[in-house]
């Protein structure tokens, strides 16, 4: 299986990219920190194709999308997993340059990654698009608000998405669930440590992506 995962250099990106591959399946993937991409790179080994790039950034998803289709064919699962979370303030107290880069990693970067992607995979007709939302895509939580906006949009990019695939493709909404990784820590500091941690995770998380089909077409739900 070809699977396309965004956000591949660090917490549950990372533990995903290690567990599918350790299944044999080929992984091309994208995380914007050059260095990480080529520590990863050298673990994973030859036959996966890694490549730094930020996903706020149009112009560059086309271009690795291009470059991924061609060299491995249209993905059969495309997980889209990059995402940043605000510091923890009152929305007010949230500073404009903050709130936009979010939106443009979380929202824009989804969407970036499916219009480059889904043409190919709509021509072969087949394959299943992950999109990463959150227990607080479904609730919400004090101090929070700009994360909880980026996934409530998620959910419903996701649902009206489902609603114009063609026959074959699916797409889901996948809350990971309440996983230990720097990005909870970021919100709850040590509480966080009361959660499985990513590598734990990604041991129930792998067959649940593995397991999706396109009789998932616009459901929302969660891993764990």
């Amino acid at each position: 299986m070809i699977i396309v995962l965004t956000g591949i250099t660090k917490g549950l990106g990372r533990a995903l990219a290690l567990g599918l591959a350790r299944e044999g399946h080929t992984l091309a993937g994208c995380g914007r920190s050059a260095d990480a991409i080529q520590t990863l790179q050298a673990e994973l080994g030859s036959g996966h194709r890694l490549d730094p790039v930020d996903v706020a950034d149009s112009a560059a998803v086309d271009r690795w999308a291009d470059a991924v289709v061609a060299q491995l064919g249209p993905p059969d699962l495309l997980i889209n997993n990059a995402a940043i979370m605000n510091r923890p303030a009152p929305l007010w107290e949230i500073e404009v340059d903050e709130l936009h880069r979010l939106l443009m990693i979380n929202v824009a970067g989804t969407f970036h990654v499916i219009r480059s992607f889904l043409p190919a995979m709509a021509k072969r007709g087949s394959g299943i698009i992950a999109n990463m939302s959150s227990g607080w895509g479904r609730v919400t939580a004090p101090e929070v608000a700009p994360y909880c906006t980026s996934k409530w949009a998620i959910e419903g990019m996701t649902r009206a998405l489902s609603q114009e695939l063609p026959q074959g493709l699916a797409a889901v909404a996948v809350n990971p669930g309440i996983i230990d990784t720097d990005m909870l820590r970021t919100c709850w500091g040590e509480q966080a440590g009361g959660f499985p941690d990513a590598e734990a995770w990604a041991t129930e998380a792998v067959p649940y992506f593995l397991g999706l089909s396109a009789q998932d077409n616009g459901r929302s739900t969660t891993v764990a």
